[in-house]
């Protein structure tokens, strides 16, 4: 099955990611890649339109927008179910607790529908 996981931040230290957080962000979508588990991955720019429906009216709003939480990129894994996807989302937050202070932020695991 394949889901989606998303990165939201909700507060970063004044610093750049350290170096090494980086280095081990790389080895675990390595890891996830060469497992066959990770499908595609790519980090979000902060330049985002919105299309929205309101009374049935359509309106188009370009960002970025001033928000304190921030999504910043995704990942898609096939995996075997919901609980190893959890797995590698928790990995990779367990990075930036353990190697980037002070950074908080949330991943989202969504199941995909598959036609």
């Amino acid at each position: 099955m394949r889901y989606l996981i998303t990165l939201t931040r909700t507060a970063q230290p004044e610093t750049p990611p350290p170096a090494e957080l980086m280095s081990a962000i790389m080895q675990l979508g390595r890891e996830a890649t060469e497992s066959g588990a990770l499908v595609d991955q790519s980090g979000l720019l902060a330049k985002t339109a919105e299309v929205e429906v309101v009374g049935g009216k359509l309106t188009v709003t370009d960002g970025p927008f001033a928000e304190a939480k921030e999504l910043i990129s995704y990942a898609i894994y096939e995996v075997r179910d919901e609980a190893e996807a959890i797995e590698w989302a928790n990995r990779f937050m367990r990075l930036h607790r353990d190697m980037w202070p002070g950074w908080e932020g949330v991943s989202q695991v969504h199941p995909l529908m598959t036609f």
